[in-house]
């Protein structure tokens, strides 16, 4: 179970919402053509995971004018905000300032209603309104606004990043995209009914793809810790306040761990022995007491969201391009990242 409270009965519900909100907005793609994937998926992984973790009032909520505050919060989050003061007058931060507050007056709205109505609904809003501190402090509207755009934001960037290089390496591979959607016949049935958590577990090949996917093309580079003690390490000390830092792009490319590095390789996750045992080989989620509390939403909401597609779609590159990687932003997103579609044919 996450500690957002997410379990079993919660993940089957979401299936279902999730494949709903992929048919509707990828509905408007029509029957073929060239799309900026990254800029759909950011746009669904929003609604996806309001729709999942949020609530029926707040996704009701997300109309364009949301979703450009939303993008306006996301522009604040660069390498210049790691690395300069958060008061600058920069033009990023001051848009990045404005949408927060108008988004967080959006979700006082939201509660102060919630709270008034006395409804009770099994959704993050409720859990948060009922939650207390250890001392028996409820949490005000404010913390509570805080931590329902944290929520969000918090897997967007790793959602979208990862579900479009997913994309375009099983676009490369016309023979690996057809073994997937093959499984989808296998596992779900010859006429692809709506999907279920079950079947979603049995979509082995998927998820390989996807952990290769998160392999190569891991969202962050760095992830940093803080030193509370004194560490050693290598012989060397690690003082009390120091960042200690791990890369995962360079963990999952060490020639020493991993075969044939470079190649993007579902099928060697089939491999019990995978990395020769080594405990931090393979670290997209992080590690040790501070591993991502989202991996298990961010593997269902991923898997739902190509199960759906692969079932829509025939995918191709453009012109044989596969997308550059973008390290001017704190996410590693594609360069360009044009694909091609046509609707499939069952």
């Amino acid at each position: 179970m996450l500690k957002t409270g997410l379990n079993i009965a919660h993940f089957r519900e979401h299936v279902k919402i999730i494949e709903a909100e992929t048919k509707e907005y990828f509905q408007r793609w029509g029957d073929s053509g060239e799309r900026n994937l990254f800029e759909a998926l950011s746009e669904l992984i929003i609604l996806t995971a309001s729709s999942c973790l949020h609530g029926k009032e707040i996704r009701s909520m997300l109309n364009e004018r949301v979703a450009q505050l939303y993008a306006d919060l996301d522009g604040g989050f660069s390498h210049a905000a790691w690395l300069l003061p958060g008061w600058l007058p920069l033009p990023s931060f001051r848009k990045r300032d404005r949408a927060h507050r108008e988004i967080k007056n959006i979700f006082f709205k939201v509660t102060q209603k919630r709270r008034q109505s006395g409804e009770k609904v099994d959704d993050i809003l409720q859990t948060l309104i009922d939650a207390t501190y250890k001392d028996g402090r409820p949490l005000n509207d404010n913390e509570i606004a805080g931590m329902l755009i944290g929520l969000l934001l918090a897997g967007q960037h790793t959602s979208s990043t990862t579900s479009s290089w997913m994309g375009f390496f099983m676009a490369r591979d016309k023979s690996l995209q057809e073994r997937c959607y093959a499984e989808q016949k296998a596992a779900c049935g010859e006429d692809l009914p709506p999907l279920d958590y079950d079947q979603l577990k049995d979509l082995n090949l998927l998820e390989r793809c996807l952990k290769e996917t998160l392999r190569l093309r891991p969202p962050i580079m760095t992830m940093m810790r803080m030193a509370r003690s004194p560490q050693t390490a290598a012989g060397y000390t690690i003082p009390v306040g120091h960042q200690v830092c791990v890369s995962p792009t360079v963990n999952h490319r060490l020639c020493d761990t991993w075969d044939k590095r470079l190649e993007f390789n579902p099928d060697r996750y089939l491999d019990e022995n995978l990395a020769a045992g080594e405990k931090f080989a393979y670290v997209p989620f992080g590690a040790g007491r501070h591993r991502c509390i989202g991996e298990n939403f961010a593997y269902v909401q991923i898997k739902t969201i190509w199960s759906t597609l692969l079932r829509m779609y025939d995918f191709d590159l453009v012109d044989g391009y596969f997308p550059t990687i973008n390290y001017t932003t704190m996410i590693h997103t594609p360069n360009n990242p044009v694909i091609r579609y046509r609707k499939r044919t069952q």
